[in-house]
């Protein structure tokens, strides 16, 4: 969850009251946050770098605050007190509305094809006569960053540029360049670089280097120029100093280019929702016209508002609550949904504002409503439904022969569920494609290419591991395999294998016989062919020759033991011999 820092004095400024820390903490449960932790920066300093780092740091009390991860409206003090406000019905949730200028005029920003293959979407706004303090500037610097860690993805689905208007002369272009043409004054630096020279001068820039990455190696890079050529901005890097907004700046231009237009929009609704509370008419922005490429034309921010429709009698039944549907309109409305009852009462049409994203289905529209009323106010009842919990039969059998297989001297291996294909493959001397393995279709790793379809390599590796350990070693691993099955829904199954391995300067092949027919005892399952288990001489090239036998059970075959060849033991780095026993364990339930 993304973590809010703001100052307490001047959240409670805005809030008009103030509260003790407990009490705040308890406003913030209630609306469905949490109070993290109460420090300062002198603290966090402290804490971080020593305290001869935090002399001269501030101590002004700082609030941590918890918000979901979806809330991008709450990222900031400004979306904080007003949804805490309208929460508590101390003012009702403001609306937003785009204009046009009154010179009729509009600002506007072309888009070119070269930003097609490196960054082919863009939107913009403009915020006019804002007032701009120093809180009120911080403020927004850092929704910025918050919003480019969150739903931007660390600026490669959006980057956000804010830019003094008044600095610069419309129309705009954005378009892509060579970075050897690119050439402008970055933010907060004292001459013109070009793009090639900004790359290798942020490489060691802590903050800028990790969105390097994002345009590096492109043959263009996106940029945008005034009508006088004026870089705004090099996005997803960096601004030009040129456009710096500072406390004096009364016109404020935003743009955010983007390879996800829905997300672009979205943070574009975000910031100019958040911060045109500060305008000169609050809560107005003034729109830009967007020109793509194919020559059509947009009209942003949309600051769109949608409606839904959800019966009470749903939302009382997922909640757990008996209220009228007055009193549910009411509780949405309390959680910026301004809601009414419609009908005989039996739908709540729900106003969905454009800070609102997070809304996309009924359920994200119960749970506000559950939240306003309030989670400890509801009811604890007992389900109506009684059910017994019970284990699974498979599981149970597993951890009883867990149990009886380290009672006879066997240790537990839980090896990787994923291996390579010369594992299953190769180094058992069997054709992959005999194997029904369900290849991994982007591994990572040559050690994670397949689901292993045989528990024996797993246990070959670990003692390869710890081959200084004294002899002999006696493994064993219950566990499932994965094989392809067309019949299932899914293409694949998984089945429930048994396998033990027992190393040592001789095979020992009748201490792993000896081990199956202890399990065979375990399972009740006497030594007969007609309704019983025996092993019948078979060969399998993972095996000596003549040292392999077949193990059937109620007249199925479930597995193989016997001394492995030596070719597989040099494969998987082993110099001694070792047997095996590999059986499946479903055919016993």
């Amino acid at each position: 969850m993304p973590t809010v820092s703001v100052k307490r004095d001047l959240l409670f400024q805005a809030l008009g009251r103030s509260y003790t820390d407990e009490e705040f903490d308890e406003l913030c449960f209630e609306f469905g946050l949490e109070l993290d932790e109460i420090t300062s920066e002198k603290e966090i300093i402290n804490k971080e770098q020593g305290g001869a780092k935090a002399d001269g740091a501030s101590e002004i009390v700082l609030y941590k605050i918890d918000v979901p991860a979806n809330r991008y409206d709450l990222l900031c003090l400004e979306g904080l007190v007003r949804g805490l406000q309208v929460f508590k019905e101390r003012i009702r949730a403001p609306r937003y509305k785009k204009i046009t200028p009154p010179t009729g005029e509009l600002q506007r920003l072309s888009i070119t094809e070269e930003t097609a293959h490196v960054r082919p979407y863009a939107v913009a706004a403009v915020l006019r006569n804002i007032t701009l303090t120093k809180d009120r500037y911080d403020s927004l610097i850092d929704l910025q960053e918050k919003l480019h860690q969150n739903i931007c993805r660390k600026r490669s689905l959006v980057a956000i540029g804010t830019h003094d208007l008044d600095t610069v002369v419309g129309p705009f272009t954005y378009t892509a360049k060579p970075p050897s043409e690119i050439k402008f004054k970055p933010l907060n630096q004292d001459k013109e670089y070009t793009a090639s020279e900004l790359m290798d001068l942020y490489r060691t820039d802590n903050h800028l280097k990790h969105y390097l990455h994002i345009i590096e190696n492109e043959p263009l890079y996106p940029v945008i120029y005034d009508s006088n050529d004026v870089v705004l901005s090099m996005p997803p890097i960096i601004n030009g100093d040129h456009t710096k907004i500072n406390l004096n700046t009364r016109n404020v231009f935003i743009e955010c280019t983007a390879t996800d237009l829905t997300k672009a929009k979205i943070v574009l609704d975000i910031l100019v929702t958040m911060f045109s509370e500060y305008c000169q008419k609050p809560f107005i922005v003034e729109a830009t016209e967007v020109t793509y490429p194919n020559g059509k034309s947009y009209i942003f921010p949309e600051l769109a508002y949608r409606r839904e429709k959800i019966k009470p009698d749903i939302m009382n039944k997922k909640i757990g609550i008996s209220e009228t549907p007055a009193s549910l309109a009411k509780l949405l409305t309390r959680m910026c949904l301004k809601s009414h009852v419609i009908g005989n009462g039996n739908n709540i049409e729900v106003e969905i504002p454009p800070t609102r994203s997070d809304i996309i289905h009924a359920c994200d529209i119960i749970e506000d409503a559950a939240i306003a009323y309030g989670y400890n106010n509801i009811q604890m009842t007992i389900p109506k439904t009684y059910t017994i919990a019970n284990q699974f039969p498979l599981n149970k059998l597993t951890e009883l022969l867990r149990q009886d297989l380290a009672a006879a001297g066997f240790t537990e291996a839980l090896t990787f569920a994923l291996c390579s294909q010369e594992d299953i493959a190769n180094k058992l001397g069997i054709d992959l494609s005999a194997t029904k393995a369900v290849h991994i279709s982007n591994p990572k790793t040559a050690e994670f290419q397949v689901a292993r379809t045989t528990l024996l390599p797993g246990l070959l590796k670990t003692i390869a591991a710890n081959r200084k350990m004294p002899l002999p070693l006696k493994l064993f691993e219950i566990s499932d395999i994965v094989v392809k099955d067309s019949t299932k829904d899914v293409g694949a199954i998984n089945r429930r294998h048994l396998c033990a391995v027992y190393h040592n300067k001789n095979p020992g092949f009748e201490v792993i016989h000896g081990l199956l027919d202890r399990v065979m005892q375990l399972l009740d399952v006497p030594p007969s062919k007609d309704n019983g288990y025996y092993i019948k001489a078979t060969e399998e090239p993972a095996f000596f020759p003549g040292r392999c036998a077949e193990i059937f059970a109620k007249g199925h075959s479930i597995g193989h033991l016997g001394v492995l060849h030596p070719d597989v033991i040099t494969k998987f780095e082993l110099t001694m011999p070792c047997s095996a026993l590999e059986i499946t364990i479903e055919t016993f339930l």
